[in-house]
């Protein structure tokens, strides 16, 4: 374990385990996409990355979730692959979120972040429900290691070292 590991979001595999090919360490990230996730995988060649893992919020299922809390903003992680070192390098992004007509709008926070965090948001509401009685709206928790720990133990399965990057080239 390096100086800084705990610091950058690093985590490496346990000794001994045998580096898969980089095509079979991108098919373990993109098997963590399934429907109940609230965040998906995606390829991330636009944005000059291998992939991108996000909250679902432009997801139909989801968002209507997600406007209901009221997220403000949005997190992504941007992964690369690094053959000859065997690392996915990732950088964690926020986005600030605009909602209009429930519908979400990613725009570009002017505070914007780059690098390693880990954020909790959560909040519950209370109003009346369809039953005019008084009840639980909503009840949401959105916490960045839901993203990152399963990308994180599918990467070191895989012999792989996940490298969180705060500063420099992704």
């Amino acid at each position: 374990m390096g100086l800084f590991d705990s610091l950058s979001s690093t985590k490496r595999p346990t000794a001994g385990t045998p580096a898969l090919p980089r095509a079979e360490v991108a098919a373990e990230l993109y098997a963590l996409n399934r429907p109940t996730a609230p965040y998906r995988i995606v390829d991330g060649t636009n944005d000059k990355v291998d992939l991108i893992a996000e909250w679902k919020v432009v997801d139909a299922a989801w968002y209507e979730i997600f406007a209901k809390a009221g997220l403000a903003k949005v997190f992504r992680i941007y992964l690369k692959f690094d053959e000859a070192a065997h690392e996915v390098r990732a950088m964690d992004r926020e986005y600030s979120l605009e909602w209009a007509a429930g519908v979400p709008k990613l725009t570009l926070a002017a505070t914007a972040f780059k690098g390693q965090m880990q954020s909790v948001e959560f909040g519950k509401a209370y109003a009346f429900t369809e039953k005019l009685e008084p009840g639980q709206a909503y009840n949401y928790h959105f916490d960045t290691r839901e993203i990152k720990k399963p990308i994180q133990e599918a990467v070191t399965r895989c012999g792989w070292t996940y490298k969180g990057v705060a500063f420099g080239k992704l």
